[in-house]
């Protein structure tokens, strides 16, 4: 019997699938769209799912850092496309999943990390369209996300999605309430799909980083200078990596959580312990 670590970490399961897709290749070789993926935590993420051997469809806005991430991609070794998306536009959402579903056969697994930080300040100081800006973002754009991939999954019955919250997702910031707000409503729209969905053998979680080395941590802190004392306020004395998170969201996508959904895992050095 194969050893804890020899076993693959890819779910396995029955699908409708193209019927040139061999079952060996679905197994070793699962399908994962990627929203946000042209930077930080869905970068890695998708070069750690390409370093498994998945076939990849990523999005993102930013069409120049999409080409480069497809080509280091296929590099690898990897079958990948990049669509650029605005995950707010369920045109673009609907032409994403069904890019992967046409492309591939199916849709075995769902990351959804596109995201922004909003704006920064009092909530007295916030406006309409920074209200409008960030919710888009971040909770319509997984709504949306999550509606078309689910009805894909609910097709084949099978499938796992993996959102993208934060630790501001359990607690609050005077600083930036709108973020915080945004990913509080991801949480609750995780677990609600997640108990909607769970008859058809589909299971969606959300990992909830800490401070993570990305441009948006930079941006947030204030500027690079500033990450010593983020650092400071974390039990493990340093901030994460995008690729400590990414291994976070294979295990939420591997066959090792076949009983874990509607759940936050939490990734972020211990910050939420005390």
């Amino acid at each position: 019997m194969p050893s804890r670590s020899d076993r693959p970490i890819f779910p396995k399961g029955s699908r409708t699938v193209s019927p040139d897709l061999s079952k060996e290749t679905l197994m070793s070789h699962p399908v994962v769209l990627i929203t946000g993926a042209t930077a930080g935590i869905g970068r890695a993420t998708a070069l750690a799912f390409a370093a498994k051997g998945a076939r990849l469809v990523c999005s993102g806005r930013n069409a120049a850092a999409g080409d480069a991430l497809i080509s280091e991609l296929r590099e690898m070794g990897a079958e990948a496309d990049f669509l650029a998306a605005d995950v707010s536009r369920e045109d673009d959402v609907m032409r994403l999943v069904s890019h992967a579903v046409e492309r591939f056969g199916c849709l075995d697994i769902a990351v959804n990390s596109a995201g922004t930080e909003g704006t920064p300040g009092s909530i007295v100081e916030q406006t309409v369209q920074s209200y409008a800006t960030t919710f888009d973002a971040n909770v319509l754009g997984t709504f949306l996300c999550m509606k078309h991939e689910l009805k894909a999954m609910i097709g084949q019955q099978r499938g796992v999605v993996v959102n993208l919250s934060s630790t501001m997702g359990s607690r609050g910031n005077p600083r930036n309430p709108m973020y915080v707000a945004s990913k509080h409503a991801i949480e609750g729209l995780t677990k609600s799909a997640a108990l909607d969905v769970i008859q058809a053998n589909v299971r969606v979680n959300a990992v909830a980083p800490g401070p993570i080395e990305t441009a948006m941590l930079g941006r947030i802190a204030g500027g690079a200078d500033r990450l010593a004392s983020v650092a400071a306020t974390i039990p493990a004395g340093r901030v994460g990596t995008p690729e400590e998170v990414a291994d976070a969201i294979l295990f939420l996508a591997s066959d090792q959580s076949t009983y874990i959904t509607g759940q936050i895992l939490h990734v972020n050095g211990g910050k939420t312990a005390g």
